[in-house]
Order: structure tokens, then C-alpha cells, then sequence
């Protein structure tokens, strides 16, 4: 991939001024510094992630996005895949990891770097390259890493990271302790193999980021510099990256597209115009116009549209952000139900709810079964009054059944009460 102007995110500001404005850059090892590397040409830069999970989730999103923003300026990306880190842990703040088996570890490492692929180019002057910090960590023996790399690390600038102070009193084992000192190797060697000048990643990894920075200087090595992107919150204090049904993941077979969809079409309002500047590659004067004509129609929920369907192309690709579309308009009535395709229906329904049946019993009894309405009773009143529907069909005969041909995909159906609430049937054959 080529740097020209037409790369640029924003065509009258740089790309610093583009990040900034964007929120994207919350600590740096100097803002200056800074912009002399991302403006001034192409620099090689490096984000690292570690195989804890057999997916990367919506929470990893904004270093994967980060990194493609970058190349898409000019910068070659080296993305790190933590075969070695990943077998030991960045401490967490209440307790100690589960290690996971070595072999399990290798399996999502590779999950993991063909998850990253579509998001940047292999091709061109700064194309990007996947690498493992096994390949590096893997040969050193205890005694080199000691020697070589632990006398750098002066201890009590290690005890002074907050998420090691917070396990003092309840103990932290010399395992998780040394991840700073694995990450901070990995800058270096970087740095020696590639001449990567650059590190970014989460601003809860700041610490282990300059620690990074100061090892290679002690070597007599660099300059090198770093940056971190804010935490993603939610406005309603809820965790970021999670939904009604759990972690949102990449993986399609983890979280459906349709879910992923759903996902960011509910984000609240208080917070879509952030997710939009943070995660969106449209320009800066396409996200301010739609700022304000979410802000004068906020009803249209136009900005979680634009939201929902960029990330879905994005990381899912256009079929399928299509079908999630679909799937979203014809559950409601405004589509052929008809036209989505089996993966698809039976993901929108296990979202809304599918119960398993093993026969049919007639409309009201399938109200009932679905949980739309609390009793037979209730479900005949609302058949009587014309707020049932199956297949987006009105019933309003309290005693209708239905057939196997009226399945969907010949398992299939879909009941709404009134025009929101929706659940699935699976007839098991």
C-alpha cells in the first residue's frame, strides 16, 4: 500500500490532528515526538495480542481498527500475536490466571492471526507482517533472560505499576510479575528485527508500554516511542464488548453477525457519536453532519445504523452485514423472511428466543410455548384483538393452527405480538 494524500483519513488535518480528534491517543511518550513519526512518513509500529480466548473480542476492536487507520496513512503494521505471553498472563487485578495448556495456546494463536488478516494489506511498500513473540522468547534460556534482559528492570519501578501494588496484600506469583519484562523484550526485539519504532495499545497497558521504551534505551538502543487509545466505556456503567447473551466476539461462529449487528444498532445514544469517532473510517466532516442529524432525529437512531453497518462490512463482510440488515427489518414485518438464510434466521431468533418443540400445537398454544404471552388466555385475546402474527401473517382466528409447510428452511417460525415483541420456534425433526 502506497502513502498518498488520498490515504489520509482527513484531508486538511494530519493524521495526529485526525487522532486527536478523534479521542484515539490518551497518553504518549510525547505528543511531538509523536507527530514527527506519523507525519512526517512512514514509520514501522507494532500492537500486540494475546491468545487468551480462542477469538478476539469487540473489546480488542479498537487496536485492531487502529491498526488498519494506521497502515491506511503509510505506516508498515507488525502485529503481534503472544505465543509466549499468552502462555503466561498480564496480571489481573484480583487474582492470579488460569494457565492455560501450552497446545491450547498455539491453537488460538493461529485462530488469532487469521482473525487479523482482513484487516490489513500484505502487499505494497509498507505491508504488514504477522509475527510471534515465541520466536524469540521460546529459544532463551533462564539464564539469558535473567542476564539479558532482567537486569534492566530496576524492581521498584516494577512495584510501582498500580495493578502490582494492588496484589501486594494478597500475593502475586513471580510469573505474572515478569510479563512486564516478556512485553518490554518484545518492543526491543522488534526494534532490532524490524526497526519498529512504534508502540500503541490500551491505556491499561501503559506501564508495561514504557517499560518497553526504557528497556530499549537502557540498551543503548532507540529512540523509540508509544502512544495508548482510551478504555471504551459505556455510559450506563455496564462493561464495553458485552451483550444480553455474553462477550461479543469476532469469530462469526462465536457471535453471529447478526448479533455483532445488534450489537453496536443498540449502542446508546450517549455513546454512539464516541464509538463512531473511535471506530469508524468515514471523514471528519461525514461523522460531524451525522453527529447533528442524529442529534435533530435521534428517533431514526441514524448514527447506530451507520455504526452497525460499517463494523459488520468490516469485520464480517458485505453479505453478510446484508443479510444482518435483512434479517433486522424482516423479523419486524418491513421484509421477506423468506430471503434470509438458515444461519441467519436461527442467529436472529436464538437473540430474541427460540424454544424447541417437538410437535406443533396451534397459534395460541405457540404464544404461550414462546413466552409472548403468560397464558392461553391472554394468547387467545391477543389473536382476537389482531396483534398476532406468525410468519409477519396476521392470525386472528383464536383457534388457527398451523401446518409443517408453513415452516421456514422446514424448522422454522417466527411469532411477533403486537410490533416489537418477536420470539422463534424450532421444530426438531
Amino acid at each position: 500500500m502506497t502513502v498518498t494524500d488520498s490515504n489520509l483519513p482527513h484531508g486538511r488535518d494530519s493524521l495526529t490532528d485526525d487522532l486527536l480528534w478523534r479521542g484515539l491517543i490518551q497518553d504518549s511518550t510525547g505528543l511531538d515526538e509523536l507527530r514527527e513519526l506519523l507525519d512526517g512518513g512512514s514509520t514501522t509500529f507494532y500492537v500486540g495480542f494475546d491468545p487468551t480466548a480462542p477469538s478476539l473480542h469487540v473489546g480488542n476492536l479498537m487496536q485492531v481498527v487502529m491498526g488498519r487507520r494506521l497502515q491506511l496513512a503509510g505506516h508498515r503494521p507488525l502485529l503481534l500475536v503472544g505465543g509466549a505471553t499468552g502462555q503466561i498472563g498480564d496480571p489481573k487485578e484480583s487474582a492470579e490466571r488460569n494457565l492455560n495448556p501450552p497446545e491450547v495456546i498455539a491453537g488460538w494463536v493461529q485462530r488469532i492471526r487469521d482473525q487479523l488478516s482482513p484487516f490489513v494489506s500484505y502487499e505494497g511498500e509498507n505491508a504488514a507482517r504477522l509475527v510471534n513473540n515465541l520466536d524469540w522468547t521460546g529459544e532463551m534460556s533462564v539464564v539469558e533472560f535473567l542476564r539479558d534482559v532482567g537486569k534492566h528492570f530496576p524492581v521498584n519501578k516494577m512495584l510501582a505499576r498500580e495493578v502490582v501494588k494492588a496484589r501486594l496484600e494478597t500475593g502475586i506469583s513471580f510469573t505474572e510479575f515478569s510479563y512486564q519484562l516478556l512485553q518490554a523484550n518484545d518492543f526491543f526485539e522488534l526494534h532490532r528485527r524490524h526497526g519498529c519504532q512504534l508502540q500503541y495499545g490500551g491505556s491499561d497497558q501503559w506501564g508495561n508500554i514504557t517499560a518497553g521504551v526504557d528497556y530499549i534505551r537502557r540498551r543503548g538502543a532507540g529512540p523509540v516511542e508509544a502512544f495508548t487509545t482510551p478504555l471504551v466505556t459505556k455510559s450506563d456503567g455496564t462493561k464495553f464488548g458485552k451483550s444480553e447473551s455474553g462477550a461479543v466476539w469476532l469469530d462469526p461462529e462465536m457471535t453471529s453477525p447478526y448479533a455483532f449487528y445488534q450489537f453496536w444498532l443498540n449502542a446508546d445514544d450517549r455513546d454512539v457519536t464516541r464509538y463512531l469517532r473511535y471506530f469508524s473510517f468515514r471523514s471528519r466532516e461525514e461523522l460531524e453532519e451525522l453527529e447533528k442529524a442524529t442529534a435533530e432525529r435521534p428517533q431514526a437512531r441514524l448514527a447506530q445504523r451507520a455504526l452497525a453497518e460499517e463494523l459488520t462490512t468490516l469485520v464480517h463482510g458485505e453479505r453478510e452485514m446484508a443479510q444482518a440488515v435483512a434479517a433486522s427489518q424482516a423479523l419486524f414485518g418491513r421484509g421477506a423472511l423468506d430471503e434470509l438464510s438458515p444461519e441467519t434466521l436461527r442467529a436472529a431468533l436464538t437473540e430474541a428466543g427460540l424454544v424447541h418443540l417437538d410437535e406443533l400445537p396451534d397459534v395460541a398454544g405457540l404464544l404461550k410455548e414462546s413466552g409472548l404471552v403468560p397464558s392461553m388466555k391472554e394468547a387467545r385475546r391477543v389473536i382476537a384483538e389482531g396483534g398476532a402474527y406468525v410468519n409477519n401473517n396476521r392470525v386472528t382466528e383464536v383457534d388457527a393452527t398451523v401446518s409443517t409447510e408453513d415452516l421456514l428452511h422446514g424448522r422454522y417460525l417466527v411469532l411477533r405480538r403486537g410490533k416489537r415483541s418477536f420470539a422463534g420456534v424450532e421444530l426438531r425433526r
